[in-house]
């Protein structure tokens, strides 16, 4: 039967929205555009699978940055979960610093380099697609005064990587965990060996723009522009499944 558009519009408007539950809720904020605007954050668990959780006052993932061309001084818009997980769970050393899974586009290259995301055959081309990462980040004075820098890897230095380290002079996995973008949400779903380690442990929500340095050397990633943090203070105040 088909349904006067009206009527259906009208039945629609009658549903109650569907209350966010658990984790931390955010106030929606007009100054903030409202793809990167977050109003709620949680990671919930099943089994050994982690459900990384973000809600937005507008449409997930409809803006990307625009390509430049070129490496240098490019442009990364990202959705982060930093966690109080210790880097060592997944690949790194331990307390390398603030481990976060982060979703993240960049146009102007790829570092994904075990992963054909837009199916074309090559592997080198689609950082423009959302993609997900663990970084691991830390303070850096040369990014600003108490910004976070994803922590680069001195020349000649052998750091514990993961075995889908992208080959990049950073403390960054792209382990190919595809994040899920429907209308105001963003998930990942990621599996531990040992789920304890997720939820003894704290979280955050952060939307970012970070910004690879115009000379292409350390500090190489920097969080440039922080959108918005769901506690506002980065406390990692959050609790798996509560």
């Amino acid at each position: 039967m088909n349904m006067h558009p009206i009527v259906a519009a009208l039945l629609l408007a009658a549903v109650p929205a569907v209350a966010h539950e658990g984790g931390i809720a955010t106030k929606a904020r007009a100054a903030v555009a409202a793809d990167f605007d977050i109003v709620h954050t949680r990671i919930s668990t099943d089994g050994n699978v982690a459900t990384f959780h973000m809600a937005v006052s507008g449409r997930a993932g409809q803006t990307r940055p625009s390509a430049s061309g070129k490496l240098a001084g490019s442009q990364v818009f990202s959705y982060v979960w930093p966690t109080s997980i210790d880097p060592w769970e997944v690949g790194f050393e331990r307390k390398a610093g603030i481990l976060a899974l982060a979703v993240t586009a960049h146009p102007d290259f790829d570092d994904t380099p075990l992963f054909d995301e837009n199916g074309d055959g090559r592997r080198d081309n689609d950082g423009d697609l959302w993609h997900s990462h663990w970084v691991v980040l830390q303070p850096n004075p040369a990014c600003g005064k108490d910004a976070l820098a994803v922590v680069d890897i001195p020349g000649g230095a052998k750091p514990r990587l993961p075995r889908t380290w992208p080959g990049l002079p950073l403390l960054l996995d792209s382990p190919g965990w595809g994040p899920t973008l429907d209308a105001g949400t963003v998930e990942v779903k990621v599996p531990f060996d040992d789920i304890g380690v997720v939820t003894a442990g704290g979280f955050d929500g952060v939307t970012a723009g970070l910004r690879v340095n115009a000379s292409v050397h350390a500090p190489l990633l920097c969080v440039a522009d922080v959108f918005k943090v769901a506690s506002g203070n980065l406390s990692l105040p959050g609790k798996p499944n509560r």
